[in-house]
C-alpha cells in the first residue's frame, strides 16, 4: 500500500490543556475547564470539517459527543453541501465501548473503526451507520488504511478530538496536519495526568516539528494554530 497525504484527510488536532500541558487531570475526568470561548472556538473548528475522531477513553470521559448547535454554523454547514453534522468516529481497536453510553443517542451520524475483532462484536447492531475495518497483520489499528479509506468515502477534512494516545499515533504515522491548542488559565501538574501527545515520546532529533501559524488571545486564554512541517511538503487546509 503506497503511503500518500494526498490519499488521506487533512486533519487537524483540537485540545484545551492546562498551562502546564495538560488536557486532564490526573484522575483523567473530562476536561471542563476550558471557557465559553473555548467551547465557541472548538464548535466553529468543528463545524468546518467532515467528520471527527475520538478514542473510547474519550468517549468514557465525557459520554457524549460535540455536535454542532449554533444555528450560524449549521446554516454554514448546509450552504456548503455538507451534513449538518461532522460524522463521528469512534475509534477502539476491539470495539468494547458502552453500548448504554448517551453518544448512542444523539442525533449524529455515528461510525467505529475498528479491527476485525472489534467489527465482531458489533455486527448485530445498528448502533453505527458504518463500520470501517482496517487492521494490520499483527491486529493493531492500520491508520494509513483507516485515513484511506476515509477519503474514499468522502471525508476529505478530519478533526481529531482525542485522547493523547491517539494523537501520538496519528503524529508517528505522520498523519497530522494542524494543532489548535488552547491554553487555560489553570495548573494541573501531576505525572499521571495526560498530555495532548502521549505514549512513548520522541526523541529530541526526530520529534515532529512545528510552524507557528496563528496566536489569538481571548480573555484569559491563549489559542494556538501550529502546522506540522512535513518531509513530503504541506497539505493545504480545506476551505
Amino acid at each position: 500500500m503506497k503511503k500518500r497525504l494526498e490519499d488521506c484527510p487533512f486533519t487537524t488536532v483540537i485540545l484545551a490543556m492546562s498551562a502546564d500541558g495538560k488536557i486532564a487531570d490526573s484522575s483523567r475526568s473530562a476536561a471542563r475547564f476550558g471557557s465559553l470561548n473555548d467551547k465557541n472556538h472548538l464548535e466553529q473548528q468543528v463545524a468546518r470539517v467532515d467528520g471527527v475522531l475520538f478514542g473510547a477513553g474519550t468517549l468514557r470521559a465525557y459520554g457524549t459527543t460535540m455536535r454542532v448547535m449554533q444555528p450560524g454554523l449549521l446554516d454554514q454547514r448546509q450552504q456548503q453541501g455538507k451534513l449538518l453534522q461532522p460524522i463521528q468516529i469512534l475509534c477502539s481497536q476491539f470495539g468494547e465501548v458502552d453500548r448504554q453510553s448517551p453518544f448512542f443517542r444523539q442525533p449524529v451520524p455515528r461510525w467505529l473503526l475498528t479491527t476485525a475483532a472489534g467489527s465482531d462484536r458489533w455486527q448485530l447492531e445498528t448502533a453505527f451507520e458504518r463500520i470501517v475495518v482496517a487492521e494490520t497483520t499483527t491486529g493493531e489499528l492500520d491508520w494509513w488504511s483507516a485515513f484511506q479509506q476515509f477519503k474514499q468515502l468522502g471525508i476529505g477534512h478530519l478533526a481529531i478530538l482525542g485522547g493523547g494516545e491517539l494523537v501520538a499515533s496519528l503524529l508517528a504515522e505522520g498523519l497530522v496536519n494542524e494543532f489548535w491548542l488552547t491554553v487555560c488559565p489553570l495548573i494541573l501538574g501531576g505525572s499521571d495526568a495526560p498530555t495532548p501527545v502521549e505514549g512513548a515520546g520522541f526523541l529530541q532529533a526526530t520529534a515532529p516539528r512545528l510552524e507557528l501559524l496563528e496566536v489569538k488571545t481571548l480573555e484569559q486564554e491563549v489559542f494556538l494554530h501550529y502546522r506540522v512541517i512535513q518531509s513530503g511538503g504541506f497539505i493545504e487546509r480545506p476551505n
